[in-house]
C-alpha cells in the first residue's frame, strides 16, 4: 500500500456539465469564483493549463493530459511559486457526470510525493475553490477568500 497522499472531493452542482466545464476552463469565468485567479484549461491534450494570480503573475504552466469536454479533464499541477519546496508535479482530474439537471463533479488530486507540502496546501485550497465554484454557478456570486482570516486566527490575532 502506498503512503502517497490523495485528495478526492465530490460535489453536486445545479448546472449542466457544459456550464461547469466552461467554469473550470475559461479564465474570464474562473476569476469570478477562483478568488481572482485566471485559469485557462480549454485546450486539448498536449496543450497547457495556465493560471495567473490576481496580480497577473503566472503561477501555473502545466500540461493538459486529457480533455474530453464536458466529461473529463486531467492536467498536471506544479506551482511556480518559489517559496514551495521542489516537489515533482502532481495531477488533477475532474470528472463531470450529468444527473437530473445537475452535475456531479469529482475532483481527484493525486501523484504527490510522500510528505508533500503541496498536498497540505491543496487540501485547504480545493474545498474553498470548489465551494466558490458551486456558489457562483448556482447564485451568480463566488465566495470571498478567507485565507487571511484563517491565518490570523491560527496566529491568535482574531
Amino acid at each position: 500500500m502506498s503512503n502517497k497522499p490523495r485528495f478526492v472531493y465530490v460535489t453536486y452542482i445545479a448546472a449542466s456539465p457544459e456550464k461547469v466545464w466552461e467554469a473550470l476552463t475559461r479564465p474570464d469565468v474562473t476569476e469570478k469564483y477562483w478568488f481572482g485567479y485566471r485559469v485557462q484549461a480549454d485546450g486539448r491534450a498536449g496543450e497547457r493549463m495556465t493560471a495567473f494570480n490576481p496580480a497577473g503573475r503566472k503561477v501555473h504552466d502545466d500540461p493538459i493530459v486529457e480533455s474530453d469536454p464536458p466529461r473529463r479533464l486531467v492536467y498536471g499541477w506544479k506551482s511556480l511559486y518559489k517559496e514551495l519546496p521542489d516537489e515533482r508535479p502532481s495531477r488533477v482530474t475532474f470528472v463531470l457526470e450529468p444527473l437530473k439537471g445537475q452535475t456531479r463533479l469529482t475532483v481527484t488530486h493525486d501523484e504527490f510525493d510522500e510528505d508533500s507540502r503541496m498536498f497540505e496546501m491543496i487540501s485547504k485550497g480545493w474545498p474553498a475553490v470548489l465551494s466558490s465554484l458551486k456558489s457562483f454557478l448556482e447564485t451568480g456570486r463566488g465566495l470571498e477568500a478567507t485565507w487571511d482570516e484563517e491565518q490570523r486566527r491560527r496566529a491568535g490575532q482574531a
